[in-house]
């Protein structure tokens, strides 16, 4: 099977793309990335993810330490599986290092009789594996449920019946559970295995992200849960098959606390790529995507939340968030310093192209001199289109805002440079439904550089020592490592080029510093003090701009420019530090040397066998 890094179609378009939108030099340089990715990752497990004697012998000198060995209840559903994909999930189970599980296996009436010969030669070679036999073929949901009636663990953990463990799968999993024992819901990092059992197409998850996981499955394999709380939940629903279990996982996740969900940053399942099943793609099972919109309506129904489901044009789901009624008015804040070349054109493009008609411009002018830039601005104030504030003091943009947010009349604030051009017509329909919501910070925008390619996907921590964007100079239409530059996701910060957010959060934090970061990463700074008192802040690529980066402030070209920059990121190391070294957003097995993800040469993660 070809994987989307593999399929010599996708990988001429998007080499066409690269060279017709940004050059031969581009297409080289993606080419050592995608090298890179798809090339290496046979080398990468050989290096960082396979377990050698020592390790082995470690492991279980280590689990013998351990103060708590939960049993674990694999739950595993069968119908008619090929015999060498259902003895090689089984044996997976049977080679793991950490010896407290049982297997709970439901056969849903197989018409094959191997699958019970199969069986009942496992039952009496491991007392741990038990098998339940159903009379009547009720499809995976309910397999899934006969299984989990049998389940005598504390936890429960998700096999399909054609995938693999890796050995130390359950051993990380009580690491996990030993250290925080009040975890309700784990999930790992997964790969895909074909035929011959070569492994690709990896997954590096993020942290527990509740944004994007109503974009995809994010929890999905390996997949362990509390097995009092996934009953009580209501265990698998029928009628949800091809998305049973993440129907589960969110049903779950709205009854915990987020502190309550752990991510183990390593791949700890091998999901079998077979013709039929969803690793082979997500057209394999078209009934899928149905059971994703109901999955996602009863989400919307059961938090009291109001919204559409809208199938994106790549077959991926979102929730679009209703604006609350009656709407609310916003300050769009845009900063400008005889900018008569970027700012007309900023203002139109809100004017002509902005759904949302509740708000209203402050144009923060910073000591402008230039005569038509000032004529312009007088302008559209005697019109009633924009209010000018005038700031006069050495340019400060974190105390420009400040002093703008202290005279903006709305309830809600758009913070936008004035090199910002409209895309999308319902780009503030879309953050204010976003914004709106009582746990979200911060709300940033997909920006392209005026050549369509990615200028802002999300800001990722720790890229470039503090902090960078993610896919610059990827084409637009760019999906994005595992779909997530095309899905809606809590990032750790975004650009206050386009930003949203609720003026009492605003205030709630103290705004933008002055003092420390006048110029650079003040919106890091900001982004990262909202998700200090509790929210969480949130990308969506369904808000489109053009931006014209650099048009107005220019690049650090003077000696006062980069003592400025030297000061500003001591300070973002000094405050910020520990966030800065450890992303939720950014899986430590990803590489921070380039805005595309792709598998370090140095993984982050520590192996707990080693101390």
């Amino acid at each position: 099977m070809l994987s989307r890094y593999h399929n010599p179609l996708r990988l001429s378009q998007k080499a066409w793309q690269t060279l017709r939108h940004r050059g031969l030099s581009a297409l080289w340089q993606n080419l050592g990335q995608l090298n890179n990715f798809t090339l290496s990752y046979g080398r990468w497990v050989s290096r960082h993810d396979t377990l050698n004697d020592n390790d082995c012998k470690t492991i279980n000198s280590h689990i013998l330490l351990m103060r708590w060995r939960p049993l674990i209840s694999i739950i595993m559903a069968t119908y008619n599986t090929p015999e060498r994909w259902l003895r090689l999930a089984i044996e997976s189970v049977r080679s793991q290092l950490y010896p407290n599980w049982e297997l709970c296996i439901a056969d849903d009436a197989s018409t094959d009789d191997r699958v019970h010969s199969i069986l009942e030669e496992y039952i009496q070679l491991d007392k741990r594996i038990r098998v339940v036999y159903r009379e009547q073929n009720g499809h995976i949901s309910a397999a899934s449920n006969s299984a989990l009636d049998m389940a005598q663990g504390e936890f429960i953990a998700l096999l399909d019946h054609d995938d693999e463990l890796p050995p130390h799968a359950l051993y990380l999993v009580a690491v996990a559970l030993n250290e925080r024992p009040h975890l309700d819901l784990i999930y790992s990092d997964e790969d895909k295995i074909n035929v011959k059992g070569q492994r690709f197409d990896p997954y590096f998850k993020p942290d527990w992200n509740p944004a994007l996981v109503t974009g995809q499955n994010l929890v999905s394999h390996l997949g362990v849960f509390r097995t009092e709380i996934a009953r009580s939940a209501g265990g698998f629903r029928e009628a949800y098959e091809g998305s049973q279990d993440w129907d589960l996982a969110i049903r779950i996740s709205e009854l915990i606390p987020a502190s309550h969900i752990h991510h183990i940053p390593y791949v700890l399942y091998h999901w079998r790529a077979l013709v039929g099943s969803t690793a082979f793609g997500r057209d394999e099972k078209s009934y899928v995507t149905q059971a994703s919109k109901k999955l996602l309506f009863d989400h919307l129904q059961r938090t009291g939340r109001k919204g559409d489901i809208i199938v994106n044009t790549d077959g991926s789901l979102r929730i679009q968030y209703t604006v609350p009624c009656p709407r609310p008015l916003v300050s769009i804040i845009i900063q400008t310093q005889n900018d008569l070349h970027l700012l007309p054109r900023c203002i139109e493009s809100i004017r002509n192209k902005t759904h949302y008609l509740d708000y209203e411009i402050l144009i923060i002018d910073n000591q402008s001199d230039a005569p038509d830039t000032l004529n312009y601005m007088e302008s559209p104030e005697s019109a009633g289109i924009s209010r000018i504030l005038h700031c006069n003091f050495k340019f400060n943009y974190s105390a420009s805002n400040n002093f703008a947010v202290q005279a903006a009349k709305g309830d809600y604030l758009c913070l936008m440079s004035s090199n910002i051009e409209v895309i999308s017509e319902g780009w503030l329909d879309e953050m204010i439904g976003h914004a709106h919501r009582p746990e979200i910070g911060a709300v940033g925008a997909m920006l392209y550089f005026p050549n369509d390619t990615i200028h802002h996907a999300g800001i990722v921590l720790g890229l470039g020592s503090i902090a960078q964007h993610l896919y610059v100079g990827h084409p637009r239409g760019t999906r994005g490592y595992k779909r997530q530059a095309a899905l809606t996701q809590n990032l750790s910060a975004v650009t206050a080029a386009c930003l949203v957010v609720r003026t009492a959060t605003y205030r709630e934090v103290g705004g933008f510093d002055e003092k420390n970061l006048p110029v650079e990463y003040n919106d890091v700074d900001f982004c990262l003090k909202i998700e200090e008192h509790g929210y969480r802040n949130l990308w969506t690529p369904f808000a489109e701009f053009y931006h014209h980066e650099n048009a107005s402030r220019g690049y650090r070209d003077t000696i006062e420019k980069n003592e400025q920059h030297k000061l500003a990121s001591d300070y973002m190391h000094s405050r910020w530090g520990y966030r800065i070294e450890n992303d939720p957003a950014c899986n430590p097995n990803l590489t921070l040397n380039n805005s595309w993800p792709y598998p370090a040469q140095m993984p982050r993660v520590k192996k707990p066998w080693k101390g």
